[in-house]
């Protein structure tokens, strides 16, 4: 057995406090919740948004541009694409939805 002369040496009495301490990590003696972050759960909800919540009071802030003249409109996706996603010069669909 190769012995590590640079390891620092330990007692017997350290070495048994080390295997104890070591053993009541591995146990599961602590808590499982030490670990979570308190948080309010009402101003946790008032963040959310529930689906069909009213908004009309909420106001958008983009910018819409119209459609450019290199663009078109896709029939099956409505999305507005490139022309060079056309999948091909006659239809208007884009590539993904043909």
């Amino acid at each position: 057995m190769a012995t590590d002369y640079d390891a620092s040496r330990k007692s017997e009495d350290e070495q048994k406090e080390e295997s104890l301490e070591a053993r009541r990590l591995t146990s599961g003696d602590q808590d499982k919740t030490s670990g979570r972050v308190d948080e309010d759960e009402n101003e946790l909800a008032d963040s959310f948004e529930l689906p069909g919540a009213d908004l009309s009071h909420e106001t958008l802030t983009i910018e819409v541009t119209p459609r450019q003249a290199d663009e078109f409109t896709c029939a099956s996706c409505f999305l507005v694409q490139h022309v060079s996603r056309r999948s091909s010069p006659v239809t208007n669909l884009c590539s993904d939805c043909a």
